[in-house]
């Protein structure tokens, strides 16, 4: 078995891409990241890596085979943003601020089929995709701080 360490780094040919709207509290962007990503986790199989195991055997959950990425955007830029992924099909999840105040998911999901498309209040959106086509999906926004 070869140390990891002595392998050159793995750059991805794709983009795990997390873009909130820049005027949410600290709690809620932890809340709405958390949402979204595991919406990719759940339909898109390709982003789950291997599952963890610590020295002593005890196994762990896999999580995402790439780093995810957090940004923050104006609400104009989110908007936008949806629509270049809606346009490139791209694998997306959204979580508009309706979802604030539902406590299900039965609820939050009743709150997103109640609004059209180009009236939803995003205030976060995952994208994954190509490398390239999640960074034209994402342009304008900037890496959160």
């Amino acid at each position: 078995m070869s140390d990891t360490t002595d392998q050159a780094p793995v750059r991805f040919d794709t983009k795990i891409a997390v873009v909130l709207r820049a005027d949410l509290e600290p709690w809620q962007r932890l809340n709405v990241t958390a949402f979204l990503v595991s919406g990719l986790g759940s339909q898109v199989p390709e982003v789950i890596g291997e599952p963890y195991e610590d020295a002593d055997g005890v196994p762990y959950l896999p999580m995402f085979r790439q780093p995810v990425l957090v940004f923050e955007a104006t609400k104009e830029t989110l908007t936008t943003a949806h629509a270049r992924a809606l346009s490139r099909s791209l694998p997306r999840a959204v979580f508009t601020s309706d979802l604030f105040t539902t406590g299900n998911d039965r609820d939050n999901r009743a709150a997103v089929r109640a609004v059209s498309t180009g009236e939803l209040d995003l205030v976060g959106m995952a994208v994954y995709g190509p490398r390239n086509a999640v960074d034209k999906v994402i342009k304008g926004a900037r890496m959160h701080p």
